[in-house]
């Protein structure tokens, strides 16, 4: 008897993932690796995290909390953006979710209809496009490059045939480390109020900057909904934990989404999360690793044939365009892996428009590990 199965499950796979795999298949054979495929920091969390995180275990019966998540976590996630940004957050507004992940599907569905259209940049996250397809939404891609630093603008959202219902944003972007000013995401929040388009703001690379914050669309538009996590600027990615700020439309949707799906967060890293923002000074430790980081790859790459490169003015990415290289970066970057030893992301993966001659380079990883790295490329490249 043959069984049905759902159309749901017919989405691109998340190519990271499957590198990853590969690259893990070849380090359990005996090769080795330089991971610069997942966007992942290196290390621990940080040690008052994993001090929190004992003294639950030891205290608290790690059951289940209220949908939206423990009270004193919230609360100072509101005092983040009071702090931060000068913004105050009634703390009612904030849900905790199962890493960001849950935060796009919660915002998701509480935001969207089957048939809505969504506008979102290509190159962008793929799980942004992913997750949309899969729940009947769609994805309305919009190329960016160079000459709007890889963002979406207001022209070229005006340039997009037929009605949209959503945008979604992501400054600093993956995979490009592109951002946008407070007035930029300002004027994305003005015109998307003006037109009754909601914005989804993906907020999670926030912390992590070269120069100037990344604009946060925190007090910026009445409807729009920000999505952040503990993974990145934080480094408690495996803890799975994030956050959304919910604007007042939304919050019992989502909370009636959450209780269904998720009921809650993992309750210990909730726990454990509510002395990462006593971490600062460890934090930032990490992002100077990631700029030095960032300059060993900068400097090294054109030597080795990688000169086209995104601003990469957040986040720990680098997008190059390798058009000059080949026109098939799936298969370069198996024969990098191959024959290097290094693991690094098509751009296929971020773009499925203009992704067969671009690649992601990671940097969360150690600063010798870059430097290594870009030594093999280099001689590969000879």
């Amino acid at each position: 008897m043959a069984f049905k199965v759902a159309g749901r499950g017919a989405i691109s796979p998340f190519i990271v993932m499957d590198v990853m795999r590969a690259a893990n298949q070849r380090a359990a054979e005996g090769g080795d690796v330089i991971h610069l495929e997942v966007g992942q920091p290196s290390g621990q969390a940080p040690a008052r995290v994993l001090a929190a995180a004992k003294a639950a275990l030891d205290s608290d019966p790690i059951g289940y909390t209220e949908a939206f998540g423990v009270p004193r976590l919230r609360e100072r996630i509101a005092g983040h953006y009071r702090d931060v940004h000068g913004v105050a957050v009634d703390s009612g507004r904030i849900a905790i979710t199962t890493g960001s992940s849950a935060g796009f599907l919660l915002a998701f569905l509480a935001a969207f209809n089957p048939g809505d259209r969504v506008a979102v940049a290509a190159p962008g996250y793929p799980a942004y496009r992913n997750i949309l397809t899969a729940l009947g939404i769609e994805c309305v891609l919009v190329p960016v490059a160079e000459a709007s630093r890889w963002q979406l603008t207001v022209a070229a959202l005006e340039q997009v045939e037929g009605k949209l219902d959503g945008v979604v944003v992501a400054s600093p972007s993956n995979p490009t480390g592109s951002m946008l000013s407070a007035a930029e995401v300002a004027a994305l929040a003005v015109w998307c109020e003006g037109r009754g388009i909601r914005l989804i703001s993906d907020e999670i690379y926030h912390g992590i900057v070269y120069g100037a914050a990344a604009g946060s669309a925190i007090g910026a538009g009445e409807h729009a909904v920000i999505v952040n996590s503990f993974s990145k600027y934080y480094a408690m990615t495996g803890w799975r934990l994030g956050w959304m700020v919910l604007p007042a439309d939304l919050v019992r949707a989502v909370e009636c989404l959450q209780q269904n799906l998720f009921i809650s967060a993992p309750t210990l890293s909730q726990l454990a999360a509510c002395a990462v923002f006593d971490c600062t000074e460890e934090l930032n430790d990490r992002v100077a690793v990631y700029r030095a980081n960032r300059d060993v790859l900068l400097n090294e790459l054109p030597a080795a044939g990688f000169s086209r490169l995104a601003p990469s003015d957040g986040a720990f990415y680098l997008y190059a365009d390798v058009a000059e290289l080949t026109n098939d970066s799936a298969e370069f970057c198996r024969r990098m892996l191959a024959q290097t030893g290094v693991a690094v992301t098509p751009g296929v993966d971020f773009d499925p428009l203009a992704g067969s001659h671009t690649l992601r380079f990671s940097f969360a990883g150690a600063t010798a590990e870059m430097v290594s790295a870009a030594k093999r490329l280099k001689a590969w490249r000879k």
